[in-house]
């Protein structure tokens, strides 16, 4: 912690200092194409935690619904949905690096601006940049299952990190959750449920059948080829 010897100190000088995130960053080997888009796109399509809170009609330089995905992998399935909802804006957080270059990459090839992307925590993301009531919708899909019962307390869908979520959505907002583990499914309605200023959009009261709005990911269609289940959930705030 540099010269500091705890946050409240740093904090009393001036200074940030990054508490423990929720997940660490994944640094993997880029390919030349992935370096050549981060360096070429992202003064122009990265965000930053030292742009503090965002104002994001000026961020898209417009006024438009704006849906937020934590964990968007390489970010295929993300610019489809992008591309396919012109008049959405789309913004991605994903800790691998690879991640990001490949979205760029995929970005610049599909030629939309309505997406914009974090290379951070999205915890430390959502805490500084986004404001209250802000998002139409967030989605975190296939998010790490942490399949083993001791390591459960690690999954990122927990009742702190809801609250959190339902603090920056607007209104009538909407948490969509994807996942092929039917137990961490049940471990998400579980907590979803639990949120007295959520209700559940299903019409049988645990999951909804995959939207269309959600492009199934090359992944998604080998597990579906070995008889693996998904389970989407969409719950809206009140």
């Amino acid at each position: 912690m540099s010269q500091f010897k705890s946050a409240e100190e740093a904090a009393a000088a001036g200074k940030y200092v990054r508490t423990v995130r929720s997940f660490v960053k994944r640094e993997g080997r880029l390919t030349k194409g992935q370096a050549t888009a981060i360096e070429r796109l992202w003064p122009t399509l990265g965000l930053t935690l030292d742009s503090g809170r965002l104002d994001l009609a000026q961020v898209f330089h417009r006024k438009a619904p704006v849906t937020l995905e934590i964990g968007f992998g390489m970010g295929h399935s993300l610019v489809e949905m992008a591309a396919n909802a012109p008049e959405r804006d789309f913004i991605g957080i994903e800790v691998h690096e690879p991640g990001v270059g490949a979205c760029l990459m995929a970005v610049e090839e599909a030629g939309i601006d309505n997406l914009r992307v974090f290379h951070e925590d999205a915890v430390e993301v959502l805490k500084q940049c986004i404001p209250d009531k802000s998002l139409n919708c967030v989605q975190i899909f296939f998010p790490d299952p942490w399949h083993k019962k001791r390591h459960h307390k690690r999954r990122i869908v927990q009742p702190e990190f809801l609250s959190l979520l339902t603090q920056k959505l607007e209104s009538g907002g909407i948490i969509h959750l994807a996942t092929d583990w039917e137990n961490y499914a049940e471990h998400m309605l579980e907590v979803l449920n639990e949120a007295s200023d959520l209700s559940n959009l299903s019409a049988s009261g645990d999951y909804v059948p995959r939207p269309e709005s959600r492009p199934k990911t090359k992944f998604e269609r080998r597990g579906e080829g070995k008889g693996h289940g998904v389970w989407d959930l969409q719950f809206q705030v009140k």
